[in-house]
């Protein structure tokens, strides 16, 4: 049984940091790329960050420079750090599990991050 969970989700003020944290199981994590997406209210799911099974990043213009994600292959975990939040970050935050050339891909539940100005 395939499993993210997600953790570090909270309220925060602009300019704050904060850090999410994606742990994942019934999968070889090794091979997947990982991503974390935000859907913000009455909005799209969009992607935020992604990392390669390779390592290999990136990111949406809008937390460029901002944002970092970074994965842990020995605890099967994949962390976005968050540095200068905006009250435009207020979303919440799913961990994205995708096989590539496969089709195959999963979600955690979610994790809600307000930002307030």
């Amino acid at each position: 049984q395939v499993q993210l969970v997600e953790s570090g989700g909270g309220l925060v003020q602009a300019g704050e940091s904060l850090g999410l944290s994606c742990a994942a199981s019934g999968i070889i994590f090794s091979i997947y790329a990982m991503g974390w997406y935000r859907q913000a209210p009455g909005k799209q799911r969009e992607l935020v960050a992604v990392i390669t099974s390779g390592g290999s990043t990136n990111y949406a213009d809008s937390v460029k420079g901002r944002f970092t994600i970074s994965r842990d292959y020995a605890k099967n975990t994949v962390d976005l750090q968050m540095n200068s939040l905006k009250p435009e970050d207020t979303a919440v935050y799913y961990c994205n599990a995708q096989r590539p050339s496969s089709g195959m891909y999963y979600w955690g539940k979610g994790t809600l991050v307000t930002v307030s100005s």
